[in-house]
Order: C-alpha cells, then sequence, then structure tokens
C-alpha cells in the first residue's frame, strides 16, 4: 500500500513518515519546502517530489499509484493568517480542494485530513469537542472549517472516506523550525533569551506530544470512515504552568519571562475532549507533559550540538 504525505517535512510528518515506513507502508511526500525541508526527513528512503498542492501537475505526479493520503499540508499559522488571509485561504482551501480533485479524477478515495480544535471552534466553554458549533475568530480556523466542509461533501457525493482529525498544539522533537508556544519558547531558551508571553500566562491549551498525535493518525489511516474526531491530550494547561513544567526540565538553566499585550484573534481557553477518538480509533495519549517535554528540550540540545 502507498500512502502520499503533503506536508511531509514539517514538524508533524517529519515524525509520521519513519512510522510509516516502518509499518511497511510504501510512504511517498509532497512539499513545496517553505516550512519544511528535505532533510528534516534525516534517512528517508521514499520518494520525495518538491511541489505545491496547488499545482495541478505536483499533483498529478504526486498521487500516481496512491492508495491513501494523509494531508497535512497548510498555513497554519494563527496572526499571519489575520494579517493575509488571502494567502491563508489560497493555501488551505484552493490547495486543500485542487487535492480532492485531482484524487477523485485518479479514483482515490481514502483521505486523512489534517484539522484543527480550538481555531475551529473559537470562543467556547472548554473542553471543546466534535458537536459543539464552530465559530472561528481569524481566518486560519475558518479556511481549516472550509476543508471539513469540503471533505464532508466529497464523502457525500463521491464516495471518499475523508477523515478530519482535529489537532490540539502538537509539540516534541523535530520542531526546531515550528512557530508553536513550546518550539518557540525552546528556542529562545537555547539561546539564553526571556521567553515572550502575550498576555497574563493565564491562557489555557492542550498540549499534546508528537508520537501520540502520530499513533492517532495512523489509527486514523485504518480506521476508513468518514468524519470529525479531535485528537489532544484532553489535558488543561496553563502557559505559566507550562513555563514551571519547563523550568524543572532545563535545570540549573535560568528562565526569564516578559510579559507583552494579549494579541488578536487568539482564544483565551481551550482544551479538548478525546473521548470520542478513543471509542472510534481506541487513541490513547499518554505521555506525560514532563515526559514529553524532557523528550524534546532533549532532542533541542543534540540538533544544537550539530549531532
Amino acid at each position: 500500500m502507498r500512502v502520499l504525505v503533503t506536508g511531509g517535512c514539517g514538524f508533524i510528518g517529519a515524525n509520521l513518515v519513519p512510522r510509516l515506513t516502518a509499518a511497511g507502508w510504501q510512504v511517498r511526500v509532497l512539499d513545496n519546502e517553505i516550512m519544511g525541508h528535505r532533510d528534516h526527513l534525516g534517512d528517508f528512503a521514499g520518494e520525495f517530489i518538491a511541489g505545491d498542492i496547488r499545482d495541478p501537475a505536483a499533483l498529478d505526479v504526486a498521487l500516481d499509484g496512491v492508495d491513501v493520503v494523509v494531508h497535512l499540508a497548510a498555513d497554519t499559522r494563527v496572526i499571519e493568517s489575520i494579517a493575509d488571509p488571502a494567502f491563508n485561504f489560497d493555501v488551505n482551501v484552493v490547495g486543500s480542494f485542487r487535492l480532492m480533485e485531482a484524487m477523485r479524477a485518479r479514483g482515490i478515495r481514502r483521505l486523512v485530513n489534517a484539522s484543527t480544535g480550538g481555531a475551529i471552534i473559537g470562543d467556547a466553554t472548554p473542553p471543546v469537542h466534535e458537536a459543539m458549533v464552530p465559530n472561528p475568530i481569524a481566518p486560519y480556523g475558518a479556511t481549516k472549517l472550509a476543508v471539513e466542509g469540503l471533505c464532508s461533501a466529497w464523502s457525500g457525493s463521491y464516495g471518499f472516506s475523508a477523515l478530519s482529525l482535529r489537532f490540539a498544539n502538537v509539540y516534541g522533537p523535530r520542531s526546531f523550525h515550528k512557530g508553536s508556544v513550546v518550539a518557540a519558547f525552546f528556542r529562545r531558551i537555547a539561546d539564553g533569551l526571556p521567553l515572550i508571553v502575550h498576555g497574563d500566562g493565564e491562557q489555557v491549551r492542550d498540549f499534546v506530544f508528537v508520537d501520540d498525535l502520530c499513533d492517532g493518525i495512523m489509527r486514523g489511516i485504518d480506521y476508513e470512515r468518514s468524519g470529525v474526531l479531535q485528537l489532544g491530550s484532553g489535558v488543561p494547561v496553563s502557559v505559566n504552568a507550562l513555563i514551571a513544567e519547563m523550568r524543572s526540565v532545563v535545570a540549573p538553566q535560568v528562565i526569564e519571562v516578559e510579559y507583552l499585550p494579549a494579541r488578536t484573534g487568539e482564544i483565551e481557553r481551550t482544551w479538548c475532549d478525546v473521548s470520542r477518538a478513543r471509542a472510534a480509533l481506541g487513541y490513547a495519549p499518554d505521555t506525560s507533559l514532563a515526559s514529553g517535554l524532557a523528550q524534546t528540550w532533549a532532542w533541542f540540545q543534540t540538533r544544537r550540538a550539530g549531532n
């Protein structure tokens, strides 16, 4: 069986691709190398195609002989989506539409789509879950909701098996280039710089370790049903609590924190209920925050040492 991973050079892809290979999949990666790079895949022996999901010619090559697509390619930056919603829409919605149409033309009907939880639901009393009415407050969340709509429509109209997995805040090894909070904090700690927190630090998120998330994705490939499932840790953690755990991990190194005004478009409190994914997939995110941060920091140190 051959799987195409779009955006496979990104943080999640760089962790997922080796696991797919080890599980016996023939893996092909399509990535435009804007956010990720081919060398992030290390000794990947599968097929790599440099190209963009918005390019029909690249899609035609990438989809040849493929049985299932794991769609990770996206512009995932919330604040940047507010500054440039047209770009975010073009990559996420137009790109996904072209991918799904190219799949339909080739008779490929199995799609696992990377979506997002908090950004789609918007400001709501947590924990967020799949039955909540979406109310995105930034263009990024709106575009990911639109892609979920495409998945639903292609499932209903064209017989697709399209599963959208709503990711929480993912962290872990191979995230040096990622803009998310854990990676950004560890980069600044490694450089001896103060952490920058927008707001008072009491905003709450759901931090899920990348190995747990990849396990959920692989179970999603085998699930072969359409719909939406939430993947996270199910544990609410404030940014201040996150920093406290980081202090324990990097000790005796000292962490300074600088607090700045909160930013427009960011949700104050969100975490997710993963009970549906547990029931449907057997999903079991069991990596503690302390363990996950320790593994992530160890990887950052190894990368910094050039190993």
